[in-house]
């Protein structure tokens, strides 16, 4: 390890650090625009400048400069103070005085910097250059007239989305950065750009003119639109939630998120349900919470009633509703709403064993029946940082853009068992494979035949688990910690005939086997389940209410409330308290934390944020096969996946213009 000595500081630094990487080691902040530290270095906006000796007698572009040993590094001498001063004014030749209008004020690396290293008043008279304003689609507003061609946007799409999209017209004082054709930028992933563009060059669409940071109240919470369990931040003023941005957690999202987890929070304050309505006369009628609970223990459901869970419902309402239900003397609890039934006795065996960060490793994946750049886009990041380090990607299943290179082996399941030879050879001489099953290989019934895979190929061994089973909504593994499973799945709960079936926000659920039971919706959107429900109870969404979430490889983390319910909905838990005092049971809580209390009591690993045990993963038998052929994929219409992305006119409008409507979704399965 190198020896370097920064502003008479000597420190060690590892192998391969650059002076930049060095300095802040040191604890010494250095100035930069290009730089990145999950992109490639660029080195081209010289902002970083440093004084270096041995070398030569100017400042150095220390992001690009490797630090070797007997450096001696100086950031803050005179030479290195004028040059960056320089370096700023040019930078500043061609800016324009929008900062009073501009939506990165108060956040922009521009306006912090130039303050701090820039000179006092500026010795340009001759006009500005002006340049013409690109479209990038929905999501990303441009004036680009603001850009400083640092080329962060660049080199985001090129290596982390693996969409080449955006590049750079021209030379010299003519270059511009734009879309390909100034074509709307098609990926899952672009609006991450405009966290990464230092200055207003890039900012968002939907949130122009929206607010100032300062105004925002910032609350810590988990994305709800994927089984990822992205980490965000959520924005707000008064009773909206304004924006969510990402928060790093080098372990699940690192630091990007999708575009729908960015943009469908707007759906979160239209179509919303306020008040109670009960279905009369055919027509759902607004009515009180005592004729609602009233209507419900007329029903006298005893221990006929089940509970559906939805794809975004947190752990502490599923524990509360399978403890009403326990209460009432029934077990009739389900979350696989879509009908799925799929073997959840060892949890093992439906948990994304390898990891996020472990996926990123690995060096021969087989995927089946998912498609996964739509299912859980930062999982396909992940895998193209696999590819990029020489692993081999393996598709069972319509063919998909992968953003890297893949073999696909057609539809038909069977081939798990009879693989072409050089998928056998790429397993056979892998360190550390892995499989991925998606939702579409679990409907099909071909859990087994992947545990046989596993077990065929030697996919568990020491250290490593390659394993995996990628689902696509965040309450799942969650509900499945919980019990919210029959063997049979939904056809259990149909058979059995209950009188009172309450959906906890299930809303892709099939509602025509219940039609003689008593159909209450406790959730927060107008969308499928209200349509069929009875009875609408107003329950709050993931943003206004705090609650527990289990990620696809059973990441246990926890979310907090951002704002409050609009009208009358009220917190789901406090729902179903209200239900069990009108069922006249006892329930053993009354408060939010006496619930949780008893969650963890029951089920100690959701007591604590990180990855939940779940055990050795099961033996699958080499006899078991897998039948059938996979035509098609869950998830039809990315940006529509869930009632709240529905309810966005944002997700609308992505869906219409990048999708067509649906019509290139079919055209890709």
């Amino acid at each position: 390890m190198p020896k370097v000595t920064v502003d008479g500081q000597e420190i060690e630094v590892p192998d391969g650090a650059t002076v930049l990487q060095a300095c802040e080691l040191a604890g010494k902040e250095i100035p930069r625009f290009c730089y990145h530290e999950r992109l490639s270095i660029a080195g081209n906006c010289r902002m970083c400048l440093v004084e270096v000796k041995p070398g030569p007698p100017k400042p150095q572009a220390s992001c690009a400069l490797p630090a070797t040993d007997g450096q001696e590094i100086r950031t803050d001498s005179e030479m290195v103070k004028t040059a960056r001063e320089g370096v700023m004014e040019f930078l500043l030749i061609n800016h324009p005085l929008d900062c009073p209008i501009c939506d990165q004020g108060g956040e922009c690396d521009l306006q912090d910097q130039s303050v701090a290293y820039g000179r006092g008043a500026t010795r340009y008279e001759e006009n500005k250059r002006a340049v013409t304003e690109k479209y990038m689609g929905p999501l990303i507003k441009t004036v680009m007239t603001r850009c400083i061609h640092c080329t962060r946007c660049v080199r985001f799409s090129e290596e982390i989305a693996g969409v080449d999209e955006i590049g750079a017209l021209y030379r010299g004082e003519d270059m511009q950065i734009t879309t390909y054709l100034e074509q709307a930028a098609e990926h899952e992933l672009s609006a991450n750009v405009i966290d990464l563009c230092p200055v207003g060059a890039l900012t968002s669409r939907p949130y122009a003119f929206e607010a100032r940071p300062w105004e925002l109240k910032k609350t810590l919470s988990i994305d709800v639109s994927d089984a990822v369990g992205s980490n965000i931040r959520l924005d707000s003023r008064g009773r909206e939630v304004m924006r969510a941005l990402p928060r790093i957690n080098d372990d699940v999202n690192e630091e990007w998120i999708s575009d729908k987890t960015r943009y469908q929070v707007d759906g979160l304050s239209k179509r919303r349900l306020d008040k109670v309505f009960m279905r009369k006369r055919g027509k759902l009628q607004p009515a009180s919470w005592d004729e609602a609970f009233k209507a419900i223990a007329k029903a006298k459901p005893g221990n006929s009633i089940a509970a559906i869970a939805g794809d975004m419902v947190d752990c502490e309402t599923m524990f509360a509703a399978k403890t009403l239900l326990e209460a009432c003397g029934s077990s009739l609890i389900e979350g696989r709403q879509t009908g799925m039934d799929y073997d959840v006795s060892n949890l093992a065996a439906v948990n994304f064993n390898s990891t996020f960060a472990g996926i990123e490793t690995a060096d021969a994946i087989l995927i089946v029946g998912s498609h996964i750049r739509w299912e859980a886009p930062l999982v396909n990041v992940r895998i193209r940082k696999a590819v990029k380090r020489g692993a081999r990607v393996f598709v069972v299943g319509p063919q998909w853009d992968t953003t890297y290179p893949a073999q696909f082996l057609g539809e038909d399941l069977a081939v798990l068992g009879e693989l072409p030879k050089d998928v056998v050879d790429a397993f056979a001489g892998a360190d550390r494979p892995a499989i991925i099953m998606g939702g579409a290989a679990l409907a099909k019934g071909a859990l087994g035949a992947g545990l046989a895979f596993a077990e065929t190929h030697k996919l568990v061994r020491e250290g490593w688990n390659g394993f995996n089973v990628l689902h696509f909504s965040a309450a799942r593994m969650g509900g499945l910690m919980l019990g919210f499973a029959q063997k049979g799945g939904m056809k259990d709960i149909a058979a059995a005939g209950p009188k009172v079936v309450i959906s906890l926000g299930a809303d892709e659920m099939d509602f025509e086997p219940f039609a003689d039971s008593l159909k209450v919706y406790i959730g927060h959107h107008g969308d499928k389940g209200a349509h069929a429900a009875d009875i609408i109870l107003p329950g709050s969404s993931f943003a206004e209410k705090d609650g527990t979430y289990v990620n696809t490889e059973g990441r246990v983390q926890f979310a907090e409330r951002a704002v409050f319910a609009p009208g009358d909905a009220r917190e789901d838990w406090t729902i179903l308290r209200a239900l069990a005092d009108a069922l006249k049971v006892e329930v053993g809580f009354d408060s939010f934390a006496e619930l949780q209390a008893n969650m963890i009591r029951e089920v100690p690993a959701l007591g604590e944020e990180g990855l939940a045990g779940y055990g050795d993963l099961p033996k699958g038998g080499s006899t078991a096969k897998a039948e059938g052929r996979i035509t098609a994929y869950p998830i039809k219409d990315f940006y529509l996946t869930n009632p709240i992305a529905r309810a966005s006119a944002v997700m609308q409008q992505c869906s219409s213009e990048l999708l067509g409507s649906g019509e290139l979704a079919e055209a890709a399965e």
